[in-house]
């Protein structure tokens, strides 16, 4: 029995509307595939991004519906595992592909949005400072009376310390 690991974790943009198909027995099945940058060094010593591209497969029953939101530029992340797929072209050769068939797919921005613009930075716009942004005053009837002043430590008596 083996013991090997095999699992895929990639965050990175569509680069084409997926392909939703069917199996035989009406199972959805939807293709993408996903674009994953990383920096690289140039030999001038400036930096660049270089891209790989991953095809995915996706069999799960929400495929149909997840199908319409999986369009280019979107950013995904997804877990899987990678499988190689083995067949004969038309010529005669052996052919093969190496795919990740996904497990888990997350939907992280709308598509083609800019650096740093994330599913959470949506929600979680705030106003800037120098915007002018006050908060709400309560109304006077709202408004709690001054607290008394908490007494430091010389206000202790000596027989008072618990010690």
């Amino acid at each position: 029995m083996a013991s090997d690991v095999n699992v895929v974790v990639l965050v990175g943009r569509l680069t084409r509307d997926c392909t939703l198909r069917y199996t035989q027995n009406g199972s959805p099945i939807i293709s993408f595939t996903v674009a994953v940058n990383r920096a690289k060094r140039n030999a001038d010593g400036s930096w660049s991004d270089e891209a790989s591209f991953v095809d995915c497969t996706y069999f799960n029953q929400n495929a149909q519906n997840l199908s319409q939101f999986l369009t280019k530029g979107r950013q995904v992340a997804i877990s899987g595992e990678l499988r190689q797929s083995k067949w004969e072209g038309q010529d005669g050769q052996s052919r093969s592909k190496l795919e990740v068939i996904v497990n888990t797919l997350n939907l992280l921005s709308q598509p083609n949005q800019g650096q740093g613009g994330g599913f959470a930075s949506q929600y979680s716009q705030r106003p800037q400072q120098n915007q002018g942004y006050q908060a709400p005053r309560p109304a006077q009837s709202e408004m709690s009376q001054p607290e008394p002043p908490v007494s430091g430590p010389e206000s202790f008596e000596d027989d008072s310390i618990p010690f």
